[in-house]
């Protein structure tokens, strides 16, 4: 139960797995800091990319810092620091947030090779919502495949996404972030939030 019946996200453990799709972290730390806002008590993973790698989006250092800054807590970024969110550290829910093609593949075929997937591996034990904020070029190419398996799977929610540029890149898809709230919010209740499809995305976003 919330521990704010006005607010059902008050007091809820959400895990926020975050893997390398790094053009999305501006609007992943606009969502978090929305979260944050409405009382969730936010638990940060990072894949070995995340935590390693900089990019024009900015180094690693500068994601680490920002993301312990609004969560509040330290990142954990090794298969071992992940593995005790099925036994001791259960979530309410967790996000992969974005979540990469790479990720959703292998999410799709029981690969546990990196502390996000670990970490989802641990949750799902527990019988509990795992929400996908999907990024990916080739989800409608390679990638469709996982997708539409991981789509019919027991306790695999999506934030509802579209092509962020259908000309330009027809195979990509994007999750719709300012959803996640509310997409979270209906995983909760065991429902996935519709449309799941909303597309295409506007010239400007």
């Amino acid at each position: 139960m919330s521990l704010n019946p006005s607010n059902p996200l008050a007091g809820k453990k959400i895990g926020i797995a975050i893997t390398g799709s790094f053009c999305t972290f501006q609007k992943l730390y606009e969502e978090l800091t929305h979260l944050k806002e409405l009382g969730a008590d936010l638990y940060p993973v990072f894949s070995y990319h995340v935590a390693t790698l900089d990019s024009r989006f900015g180094t690693a250092e500068e994601h680490r810092k920002k993301i312990e800054d609004i969560t509040g807590k330290k990142i954990i970024d090794t298969i071992p620091g992940a593995e005790p969110f099925g036994p001791k550290m259960k979530m309410d829910a967790m996000v992969i947030l974005p979540c990469t093609g790479n990720t959703l593949s292998k999410l799709a075929n029981a690969i546990t090779d990196t502390p996000v997937l670990m970490a989802v591996k641990a949750h799902l034990r527990n019988n509990r919502p795992l929400i996908l904020s999907i990024s990916s070029n080739d989800a409608l190419g390679l990638n469709m495949k996982h997708l539409g398996l991981l789509m019919n799977s027991k306790n695999i929610y999506f934030v509802p996404y579209g092509q962020d540029d259908y000309e330009k890149k027809p195979n990509s898809l994007i999750a719709h972030v300012e959803l996640l709230s509310d997409t979270i919010l209906a995983a909760l209740n065991g429902n996935q939030l519709q449309p799941v499809l909303k597309s295409p995305f506007k010239k400007d976003e």
